[in-house]
Parts: C-alpha cells; structure tokens; sequence
C-alpha cells in the first residue's frame, strides 16, 4: 500500500486541487468548501497514483516447467 502523502500523491493531488483554488480565489467556494474539497483531490490522487503503479507494474514471468523425466516402461512390454 502507497502513502497518502509521497511526493507523486501530492503532486498530483496539487493539480487536482488547481481548479478547487480558483474557485475559491473567484468567490464561488467559501474556505468551509475548499478545505473539504482539498481532501477529496489528495484522496483522488492517491486513489489515480496507486491504480497507474498497479497498471504498469509488469507481471512476474511464469517460470517454465522442468522437462518432464520420461517414465520407465511398464514391466512386460518391449
């Protein structure tokens, strides 16, 4: 599990929180509404961050079987 606050989450978290901002310098959210909503742009971020670490970590390679040894032959056949 990845931190809430590494340096990707926040960053990402930050331009999330750009247009949460102007908003607010504008005069449509008041301090109440970009305080909460800053929150929710750290959690989108770290929610985004870890589903694209997850997406682009490769999958280990399967290893591959050993050749099977061959089997005695049954008694009796020849």
């Amino acid at each position: 599990m990845i931190s809430p606050f590494r340096g990707d989450v926040v960053v990402t978290g930050f331009v999330l929180a750009i247009p949460v901002f102007l908003l607010g310098l504008r005069g449509d959210f008041s301090v109440d509404d970009v305080t909460t909503r800053l929150l929710w742009c750290l959690g989108a971020a770290w929610v985004a961050v870890g589903l694209l670490r997850w997406a682009s970590t490769p999958f280990p390679q399967a290893r591959p079987r050993a050749a099977a040894a061959p089997e005695d032959e049954p008694a009796g056949t020849t």
